[in-house]
């Protein structure tokens, strides 16, 4: 019983208060919601197009004479310079609004690379055709764009300051220790299988980039936000905790774009972009409810009208990327009826086993965000070999 009034009183301790500390330190602003997701939604914006015109690069060169290297492009440039900036943008947004807002609103990525990949594609199609080939795509964007609407209105609102102490109070609070805890176990044991067991799936490979992306949007938006506080005045870059979550942030991204290499090399990219979004996205929701018990205090339709723009935007995410062409093999031009010796054929073996090649338009019609931290860092991991 002691041990239940203790946990009761923990708990206690990070909500809001009615004292005037508390409640200089909580806001209830709509306005700083508003804030942070049009600067979520810009920075995805810019990200796609910033990936998107990368792509064409490439694409261009690759099917010209054009014996320039890429990084010696404007159109390159422009796009690096691009995506720095939208990257700063979603970085910036987790500063002013919760993180259960902030994170689902990657749906606008998919929305903004399904229309440019629209306008690049070179093919002319029949009126007809085109609505046959393209509906699911329409369907799904109109979807995501209803799901980001509910999900902007019914958002939660609490708005907790950054500082040192509240982070510090808020990671060693007993839901984020059991989350902790489970989370690791669950990450262990994913591990285990996929590395001893060769269990390959695509719902461990995301899983495992789930785990790791929840930690790296929990430890961004705390990173941002103390920023945010010492650009006002108020330091906080001399707390240790402050260093404590940037290297968690920068290690936790960099282990989820070498599992998202891992599974580029065996799944198709849309399948990546459409399971893995999903699964970030309720990862990361979930650890931003323990840790910054975003939901505190908000009443039942609020948080049900959250859920139902969630799964309106998860469905139109897949629509989206049902519709995308499968990835074509590469097919090697020698014949295999024509090899004089074993060197032959060990060089006919390497141009089987090379990577499979995505035509133009279908790179320009896939997410190119296939990372959640795609919710933090959109562009991180999106670097594939395109053809």
């Amino acid at each position: 019983m002691d041990g239940a009034q203790r946990a009761g009183l923990q708990l206690q301790q990070l909500l809001p208060t009615s004292s005037a500390s508390s409640a200089s330190e909580t806001s209830f602003s709509y306005k700083e919601n508003l804030i942070g997701a049009l600067l979520a939604i810009f920075g995805h914006l810019v990200v796609s197009i910033a990936l998107n015109l990368q792509k064409y690069c490439h694409i261009r060169l690759a099917g010209t004479k054009d014996p320039r290297a890429y990084f010696k492009t404007k159109t390159w440039w422009l796009g690096l310079f691009l995506m720095l900036l939208g990257e700063l943008g979603v970085f910036a947004s987790y500063a002013f609004a919760p993180l259960s807002l902030i994170v689902p609103l990657s749906a606008v990525s998919m929305i903004a690379s399904a229309i440019i990949g629209v306008i690049f594609i070179k093919e002319k199609w029949r009126p007809k055709d085109f609505l046959r080939r393209y509906v699911l795509s329409f369907v799904g964007c109109g979807l995501a764009i209803v799901g980001t609407y509910l999900l902007v209105t019914f958002a939660p609102n609490s708005h907790e300051k950054m500082t040192a102490e509240n982070i510090t109070r808020h990671l060693v609070s007993w839901p984020f220790l059991l989350y902790t805890l489970v989370a690791i176990v669950l990450f262990c044991l994913l591990l285990y299988f996929y590395k001893e067991k060769s269990a390959n799936s695509v719902l461990v490979i995301l899983l495992l980039v789930a785990l790791l992306g929840s930690m790296t949007v929990v430890t961004v938006k705390a990173v941002a936000g103390m920023l945010v506080l010492s650009i006002q005045g108020n330091l906080q870059l001399d707390y240790p905790i402050f260093y404590v979550m940037f290297v968690c942030m920068v290690a936790t991204a960099i282990y989820q774009a070498a599992f998202l290499s891992q599974a580029s090399q065996i799944y198709d990219s849309s399948l990546i972009a459409s399971v893995g979004y999903i699964l970030s996205t309720t990862v990361a929701i979930t650890a931003g409810a323990v840790f910054y018990l975003d939901f505190i205090g908000e009443d039942v339709l609020h948080i049900c009208m959250f859920a139902l723009g969630c799964l309106i935007a998860f469905l139109g995410v897949f629509l989206i990327t049902r519709n995308r062409k499968k990835a074509i093999p590469f097919e090697p031009y020698i014949s295999m009826d024509a090899m004089p010796d074993e060197e032959t054929e060990a060089w006919v073996t390497l141009l089987v086993s090379s990577r499979t090649r995505i035509p133009a338009q279908d790179c320009l019609a896939v997410d190119p965000e296939l990372l959640l931290g795609w919710a933090a860092f959109p562009s991180v991991g999106a670097g594939f070999q395109w053809a």
